[in-house]
């Protein structure tokens, strides 16, 4: 069995943790809620609820295919109540999430994911993203106007272009990757992976509980974000 860490914190500016993560055996999500204050936080909290729904399905499914699937209802699901309850709610008007949606299926993993939160995967001294951000400067970064080094402090770095719940539907990306004993996975929102380099990620990683070391790091770097991280240790895969 994996052995699994999950933590979140509100960070050093942020007044309430807009963030939501969740861990339901073998599945694993982790949200970045947006539109201020009880909007984002309540977006991010309908995305986890959605997954802990799907839960029992997701973890029960029989091949790689049939989790994809599910992965993706639980995202569309989500959508549509966020969708629906901004629109009967003038005080959650706007709001929406992130989502980050991973699963493991014997040594594969399954992925979904909305938005700017990411997932990786740790294997030896490699950290290797396995998602791309849905974000205006990752388009820039696409179309060769400007470096991955500059996309880190662009000022318009945090505008995302793919949101859950923004609008009635959803694009979705979606994913597999084969894992290796001792591999590491890691679901971050962007307020820990833009306060650590990759070397400090891969430093946290290798601790003894690098969920809460990881958060911890990104305190000490600023926390100038609400910060959440699920780390999965696969020493038996």
């Amino acid at each position: 069995m994996p052995k699994i860490y999950m933590a979140t914190d509100k960070g050093n500016v942020r007044p309430v943790n807009e963030d939501s993560g969740g861990v339901f055996e073998n599945f694993f999500a982790v949200a970045d809620g947006m539109g201020g204050h009880a909007a984002g936080e309540t977006a991010s909290h309908m995305l986890i609820e959605a997954a802990e729904r799907f839960a029992k399905d997701v973890n029960s499914a029989q091949s790689a295919e049939e989790t994809t699937h599910l992965l993706k209802k639980t995202i569309v699901a989500a959508n549509g109540e966020i969708f629906r309850r901004a629109a009967d709610d003038e005080h959650l008007r706007g709001m929406g999430t992130t989502a980050v949606l991973c699963a493991l299926r014997g040594n594969i993993a399954i992925f979904a994911h909305v938005g700017d939160s990411r997932l990786y995967v740790l294997r030896g001294d490699e950290l290797k993203q396995l998602t791309t951000d849905h974000s205006y400067v990752q388009e820039l970064v696409a179309r060769g106007e400007i470096t991955p080094e500059e996309a880190k402090t662009h000022r318009r770095k945090n505008l995302l272009m793919r949101a859950v719940g923004v609008a009635e539907n959803v694009k979705i990306d979606t994913g597999t990757y084969p894992l290796q004993r001792n591999d590491i996975i890691l679901l971050a929102t962007d307020g820990l992976t833009n306060m650590l380099a990759d070397e400090e990620i891969i430093d946290g990683l290798r601790r003894e509980n690098p969920a809460d070391e990881l958060i911890q790091a990104a305190l000490m770097a600023g926390g100038r974000d609400n910060i959440t991280a699920v780390a999965v240790k696969c020493d038996d895969v």
